[in-house]
């Protein structure tokens, strides 16, 4: 049977339909929840049960924790009702009326930018545009059924092609396909937009971009949107990475420093390697951001990149630097596989 879902405090209604989750169910209703990864992992989708009960789903613990179960907290993108519910939880205005499409792409053009860093180039049938925020990410429909998730690391302005930036995981079977035997002129299907990390433009704040690894791509985005289409507030990316190697098209953010006087650019290495000659910022990135602007209660935040890096920064921007919550947006970078149930 289907199930009635009451947003607070919005006071929208819905109804979920048998097998389906909270978040599947309200964007398919058109009231787009926050979300990234939608398999459990990144926790950008965790909104409060208030009244009602959910089955939790699969999901990873270090995404919800049993504190937070107790205190009526849940995953929508792997909750199912169990009863009516009435949910807490933000609602995201901007991607309302984007509709998502299935459409099959040609590889139009690849080129490693370092060793384990593939820009792929996708290009649309000709009568066909996607329409997308900033910062969105598409899903690569597999043949076995799977999904591949990846940022669109090109702006809406620049949408003759699609960008994404395809780190080399161990293991993985798609990537491993794309470093080895994917040729330019195959045909991919993929589904999108997706996702809720943009940037919020209703505000004069000034933003820190914080990235790690490929994370990059969809700050990559969102800036060149930005500095398209004339925002002017304060901007700063700090770019994580382990070694020299591995700060990938580190001359792009680069031009922007020198091109545009609000920005700032602050690459960051954990490790670098002898060879490196490194005299920048060494550590773990988000603790630059601490050392270098110890009070965040006036800025957005805006992280991308792995799991452990976008929640240590949650967790400390917000308990040590005074950083609102609502003002750190997220998408972190999960594995392809489903989690298990935790």
């Amino acid at each position: 049977m289907s199930y009635q879902v009451t947003i607070k405090p919005s006071g929208h209604v819905f109804r979920c339909q048998p097998g389906e989750t909270v978040l599947e169910a309200a964007l398919r209703e058109g009231f787009p929840l926050p979300y990234g990864c939608r398999n459990g992992a990144c926790g950008a989708c965790k909104g409060k049960v208030l009244e009602g009960a959910v089955d939790y789903g699969p999901y990873q613990a270090a995404a919800l924790t049993e504190v937070e179960k107790q205190v009526g907290m849940a995953l929508f993108c792997c909750a199912r009702p169990r009863t009516d519910l009435v949910i807490e939880s933000r609602e995201i205005g901007a991607v309302r009326d984007i509709p998502i499409k299935t459409l099959p792409c040609r590889v139009h053009a690849l080129e490693r930018v370092a060793p384990d860093v593939m820009v792929m180039k996708l290009k649309l049938p000709q009568s066909e545009r996607l329409q997308f925020l900033a910062g969105q990410y598409i899903d690569i429909l597999l043949k076995d059924g799977k999904r591949r998730s990846f940022s669109m690391a090109n702006p809406p302005h620049d949408d003759e092609l699609l960008e994404l930036h395809v780190r080399n995981h161990p293991g993985g079977a798609f990537t491993q396909h794309v470093f080895t035997t994917m040729k330019v002129k195959d045909i991919l299907r993929f589904q999108g937009p997706l996702g809720t990390f943009f940037l919020r433009e209703n505000s004069d704040k000034p933003i820190v971009f914080l990235a790690s690894g490929t994370g990059f791509a969809p700050i990559k985005a969102i800036i060149e949107h930005a500095l398209y289409t004339g925002i002017r507030r304060p901007m700063t990316l700090y770019w994580g990475n382990r070694t020299r190697s591995d700060l990938y098209l580190p001359q792009l953010p680069e031009r922007w420093a020198r091109e545009h006087a609000h920005f700032r650019f602050i690459p960051v290495l954990s490790e670098p390697a002898p060879g490196d000659a490194w005299s920048g910022r060494t550590g773990l990135v988000h603790r630059a951001v601490m050392e270098d602007i110890g009070d965040l209660s006036g800025y957005q935040v805006y992280a991308c990149g792995a799991p452990a890096m976008v929640e240590a920064a949650h967790r400390d921007f917000t308990r040590e630097c005074g950083l609102p919550e609502e003002e750190f947006f997220s998408d972190a970078f999960t594995p392809g596989e489903p989690p298990q149930p935790a």
